[in-house]
């Protein structure tokens, strides 16, 4: 359906569509950034390549959402993959080179766009039930959220204030509730002693990384997952929350331009660029303008704050890289709580489908890596043939259940 038409005239003028896109980019990277330095280091990524990682996508987000916005005149808006994030965060132990890292985000890449390009990808991949895709993001994601748990036993006098002022926060005023922590964060590494920059540079620059594609099983491990990751639960998601408000684009020619953007920096050190789902309400409301044909400038207004917050990307890694990383990571598990109960949700609420999901939950929590392939792929994966098995299992006619009974219960006959 088309969007609904305002009530109003069209002269609400530029400032209420403008200060969305600024706060919507604001929460955008304060919510997720620290989530995308943790995944890039642990990818194996350098400080000064985590820099160039976030630079990247900082300016890819934001140029795509400029692009997509003028052409569909739709507050399309743009983000990083912060689930695909956190499941670098997931695969940390691995020690993975960040070579490997880049060329699984080529990859990855190649498969959004070739997934925009073939109209049966695209409704094959709708397919996946979504419960079932929630479960694998809550098992990539419960991990990284109980590292504050850990950072708080490991080190109460740094990591309790900040959970503190994010638990406050979360009560009295939820919005600022990461922001909250990640000041609390910058005040504590600030105040105690810290290991050192690492070498990072607080003016970001960009760096190549050349594409190692000789360990083929970790690249697809790798790719896979966070290709899949990304596509439920941004590309999909925010899909869902445009229909809500009334926009339906076209889901195709987004993959394809997302898909793009993600392969022109992955050698930068971006691991994927994708619809927003979270910040995307924030544009497509009413609260961004009365009139929704006027809603896109929000998007756009956010796209151009994006590109001038890559900036602070340098200064984002030298912050990080002066406190633990496990402490670090606590921030993003704080910024992914509220993820972490929405993937929750959907995984358990159809009680249809909650067995799968749970299966697919339980394999991509174990964190086993077989031919070098993460658990989030075997999770879906065990998910899916779980399923599979159950609505085979439920295909049986109620006759030959009862038939099963008797031969259970009947004494002259050996139970099979």
């Amino acid at each position: 359906m088309a969007p609904e038409r305002p009530r109003t005239g069209g002269g609400a003028g530029w400032r209420q569509p403008v200060t969305t896109g600024l706060a919507l980019a604001m929460v955008g990277f304060t919510s997720s950034f620290a989530v995308v330095l943790a995944g890039l280091r642990a990818a194996g990524a350098s400080p000064a390549q985590a820099a160039s990682g976030l630079l990247a996508l900082c300016a890819a987000t934001g140029l795509t959402a400029i692009y997509l916005g003028l052409r569909h005149r739709m507050p399309l808006s743009i983000a990083w993959s912060t689930p695909g994030a956190a499941l670098l965060v997931s695969m940390g132990p691995q020690h993975v080179r960040f070579g490997t890292a880049v060329a699984a985000f080529l990859v990855t890449g190649a498969l959004l766009a070739a997934t925009g390009l073939s109209a049966r990808a695209t409704r094959l991949l709708e397919a996946v039930p979504a419960p079932l895709a929630a479960a694998m993001l809550a098992g990539i994601l419960l991990p990284i959220c109980a590292a504050p748990v850990q950072a708080v036993v490991r080190f109460p006098a740094r990591a309790a204030p900040i959970v503190i002022v994010w638990a406050v926060l979360f009560r009295f005023a939820r919005g600022w509730a990461v922001p909250g922590a990640l000041a609390a964060t910058l005040a504590v590494v600030l105040a105690g002693p810290h290991g050192g920059t690492g070498g990072a540079d607080p003016w970001p620059a960009p760096v190549l990384t050349a594409p190692d594609f000789t360990d083929a099983a970790t690249v697809a491990g790798i790719a896979l997952p966070l290709f899949l990751v990304t596509m439920a639960s941004q590309n999909l998601a925010g899909m869902s929350v445009l229909a809500v408000h009334g926009y339906r684009p076209r889901l195709r020619p987004v993959l394809v331009t997302t898909g793009a953007a993600t392969l022109a920096v992955a050698p930068l050190g971006g691991h994927a660029v994708n619809l927003a789902a979270i910040t995307a309400a924030m544009a497509a409301r009413p609260d961004a303008h009365p009139d929704p044909a006027r809603r896109w400038i929000a998007s756009v207004t956010g796209g151009a704050v994006y590109v001038v917050l890559g900036l602070a990307a340098g200064a984002a890694v030298v912050l990080t890289s002066a406190a633990p990383p496990l402490l670090i990571e606590s921030v993003a598990g704080l910024a992914l709580v509220g993820t972490l109960g929405s993937a929750l949700h959907t995984a358990v609420s159809d009680p249809g489908e909650r067995e799968a999901a749970v299966v697919a939950f339980a394999v991509t929590v174990s964190g086993i890596a077989p031919f070098g392939i993460g658990g989030a792929f075997w999770g879906l994966l065990a998910g899916l043939a779980f399923r599979l098995l159950l609505a085979r299992r439920s295909e049986e006619s109620p006759n030959d259940l009862t038939a099963r009974g008797h031969a259970l219960l009947t004494p002259d006959k050996e139970p099979r």
